[in-house]
């Protein structure tokens, strides 16, 4: 990954006499470091400081000069800070010489640490931190994302020594060495017209503090991009993308994204043609990140996508990745149904998603009776039978109520989703994901399990929220384009590739036993019916192990922070 390009941020402890700073990097200010490195857009990276206070708010966010001020002064960080719209790390220290960072409620923006011999530094790259504790993958992480992608290792990061910030936890470093973390959000409940209200508010100041005053493009696809462009549009002008297959010029996503006749949005198209399927073979390096993209199967495609978006001058693209696990989530809520005795409401919504999936309603009313939201959520997949590594199965508490297992599985596709961001930088594009602003996850969940849940209506809670905004057609809209086919066909065409991985890396590390993952490639490429969740992720590790392989660990200098200088 070109770390020129690649947007990143961290700093040191405080009361070390020396600190490691990345080779490159801009300093904020010194003594303790704080710095940036690669390309920010205007406006997101900005400090202010009142005699020995500072404070620095890093990514787009929604907070105005004032707020910066009235943060720098109070005496709770979070209180002040923890509202603000956009995605962002917001960093201050006082005349004592204490750090506090304040990590983002939806984990969209990651933060990690790391002790090294001059003291803990932290960042929100895990990549470029590792060469500080010996640079090398933990295996055992990576076993377990293997196991389930969506729930790995909890407190452990990709890359050994190097362990993450919870999301909405403050992270606090003083002068002797120590840090600490503390909780400071929590989900609140709020009546429909106030939650209805906070999401509005969130996502529309999410989207505006990313696309004000620069050349943008969107997703202009489903419900909830389309939400985006129209909201992008409102600061414009801004360029919707919708991708669909070469030859096909009607039906589907196209038909809606020519129907939206918008001031400020403009619509382009990006046919798909054979080069690229997935799994195909691309002569645009797939660079590091801090762990495998989901979107690395898919990398001949994205990299094209992204490339030319680059070459018609947008410096900051949208996507809807996350409006489905905020707005189309399983039904969890049954189990907290069962729990607070709402007996009828618990049937009644068990009936009508038994009918949704065409199966019986007796495993639903059990699982809910039992409180097993893993089984309501489908999140526990049958082991895959190539995986070799000992890994303990997923499990969630029994009990587990809707809102926590809703949230930590949010909060691990915004993990994820930070190596696509890393993926775009590496050809010169900011991507963002509104949807997984931390704003934006605290509206979604202060909202009644009515306004959210249902197996009726297609994405109520937006539909509603956004019913003035979106086009008849598009409100009532209940799908979007589908790839699953292509998967089948991409794996098929470059069979003899992708067979070839089930021997490299991960089967050396003794993860993965190669035969067994033949077997399944081969059915997949015949068409069987596939859990592709599995097969993906580990066809994005061993492409991601080679990338890691290939390319140079950031490099760090040693400076002395009574000397250290902004650059």
């Amino acid at each position: 990954m070109n770390e020129r390009k690649a947007r990143w941020l961290g700093g040191c402890a405080p009361g070390s006499r020396t600190s490691a700073i990345p080779v490159g990097a801009r300093l904020l200010w010194s003594d303790p470091v704080l710095w940036v490195s690669g390309n920010w857009q205007p406006g997101h990276a900005r400090t202010v400081k009142l005699g020995d206070a500072r404070i620095a708010v890093l990514g787009p966010c929604s907070a105005s000069e004032r707020d910066l001020a009235r943060a720098l002064s109070c005496p709770d960080l979070a209180a002040a800070a923890g509202s603000w719209a956009g995605s962002h790390t917001v960093v201050r220290t006082g005349a004592h010489g204490v750090v506090e960072v304040l990590a983002d409620a939806a984990g969209a923006s990651p933060l990690h640490t790391v002790r090294g011999p001059s003291g803990v530094v932290w960042g929100s790259s895990s990549f470029a931190l590792s060469p500080l504790a010996g640079g090398s993958v933990d295996t055992e992480w990576l076993a377990a994302f293997l196991r389930e992608k969506s729930a790995p290792a909890p407190g452990r990061s990709a890359w050994t020594g190097v362990k993450p910030v919870p999301a909405g936890h403050l992270l606090t470093l003083d002068t002797a060495g120590r840090a600490s973390l503390t909780p400071w959000w929590t989900p609140v409940r709020r009546p429909p017209g106030d939650a209805s209200a906070a999401l509005r508010r969130a996502l529309g100041e999410g989207v505006r503090v990313r696309v004000e005053g620069v050349t943008a493009t969107t997703d202009l696809a489903g419900m909830d991009s389309t939400v985006l462009a129209l909201l992008a549009a409102q600061y414009g002008p801004v360029t919707g993308v919708t991708l669909h297959p070469a030859g096909v010029t009607h039906g589907g996503d196209l038909e809606y994204a020519r129907a939206l006749t918008v001031t400020g949005l403009h619509r382009t198209f990006f046919p798909l043609s054979v080069g690229h399927l997935p799994f195909t073979a691309t002569d645009v390096p797939l660079p590091a990140t801090d762990e495998p993209a989901p979107s690395t199967p898919v990398w001949a495609m994205f990299s094209d996508q992204l490339r030319v978006m680059a070459a018609a001058g947008s410096v900051c693209h949208l996507t809807g990745d996350g409006g489905d696990n905020l707005f189309l989530p399983a039904p969890i809520h049954l189990a907290s149904l069962a729990r607070s005795g709402h007996w009828l409401r618990m049937l009644g919504d068990a009936m009508d998603w038994a009918r949704l999936r065409r199966q019986s309603p007796r495993p639903l009313i059990s699982a809910a009776l039992r409180g097993d939201t893993a089984r309501l959520g489908r999140t526990v997949r049958p082991r895959p039978a190539w995986l070799n590594a000992p890994v303990p199965a997923v499990s969630i508490p029994a009990g587990s109520g809707a809102d926590a297992v809703f949230v930590a599985s949010l909060r691990n596709v915004a993990r994820s989703a930070y190596a696509e961001i890393q993926l775009a930088d590496s050809l010169g594009v900011a991507l963002h994901n509104p949807y997984f602003d931390g704003a934006v996850l605290d509206a979604v969940v202060s909202a009644s399990f009515e306004q959210r849940f249902s197996a009726r209506r297609y994405k109520p809670l937006l539909a509603d929220t956004f019913a003035d905004l979106l086009p008849d057609a598009h409100r009532k809209r209940a799908t979007k384009g589908l790839f699953v086919g292509d998967f089948h066909q991409g794996l098929r065409t470059n069979l003899r590739r992708v067979l070839g991985l089930a021997d490299g890396r991960l089967a050396a590390l003794g993860v993965v036993t190669p035969a067994p993952l033949r077997a399944t490639m081969h059915a997949a490429a015949l068409g069987a019916q596939t859990v592709w969740p599995p097969l993906l992720a580990v066809l994005a590790a061993e492409a991601w192990l080679e990338a890691v392989e290939s390319t140079s660990g950031t490099e760090w200098e040693r400076s002395s922070t009574a000397s250290a200088e902004v650059r």
